[in-house]
């Protein structure tokens, strides 16, 4: 996850956020017709670091109670439920083709569409030569307009790059084709 140095920075994520997921998810689909990979997305929970597997469990067998509860125990288990944590919806597409799977993190796609650098090992930027002593993200501050505006033509270039990176490090797959 990033972390953010300041509220400053955090509104303009925000800013970024929605419209470069949307311009990911579509250049996704694009690349993905005219590929030979197939994508599959799916949601997947994302915990904070200090949420115990115990309490993982926990949350996941009370959310799976609540899907067939009568109307007095899903009260009780709603109740329960808010004095545990929750986690946030992350998005994997998983590619596959031949006998190849690889997973792509979505969420970590969008963040290196909306920050400079970023690492998504660590969550923070790491500029060119630069120590990890920065331990926050930087915002693509090219991809605001003078004014403070969003603009749409280098968030949709940097999204086209992003998607045409990781398509192009695809493993490639060597078929065979039997001819009589």
């Amino acid at each position: 996850m990033p972390k953010f140095p300041d509220v400053e920075t955090w509104q303009q994520a925000e800013q970024l956020m929605q419209p470069a997921f949307i311009r990911l998810i579509d250049n996704l689909r694009k690349q993905l017709e005219q590929s030979s990979w197939k994508g599959t997305y799916e949601d997947v929970p994302l915990w904070a670091e200090d949420v115990s597997d115990d309490v993982k469990l926990q949350v996941t067998q009370l959310q799976e109670k609540l899907q067939s509860a009568s109307a007095e125990d899903v009260i009780a288990i709603e109740a329960a439920l808010a004095q545990l944590p929750s986690a946030h919806t992350g998005y994997h597409l998983h590619l596959e083709q031949a006998d190849q799977r690889v997973t792509v993190d979505l969420w970590n796609l969008c963040y290196q569409i909306c920050f400079k650098d970023y690492d998504a090992a660590s969550g923070m930027t790491h500029a060119l030569g630069e120590t990890s002593s920065s331990q926050t993200v930087s915002i693509d501050t090219d991809l605001f307009e003078e004014t403070g505006a969003v603009d749409w033509n280098r968030l949709d270039r940097k999204t086209q790059q992003i998607v045409e990176q990781v398509f192009g490090t695809l493993p490639e797959t060597h078929q065979t084709i039997n001819q009589p």
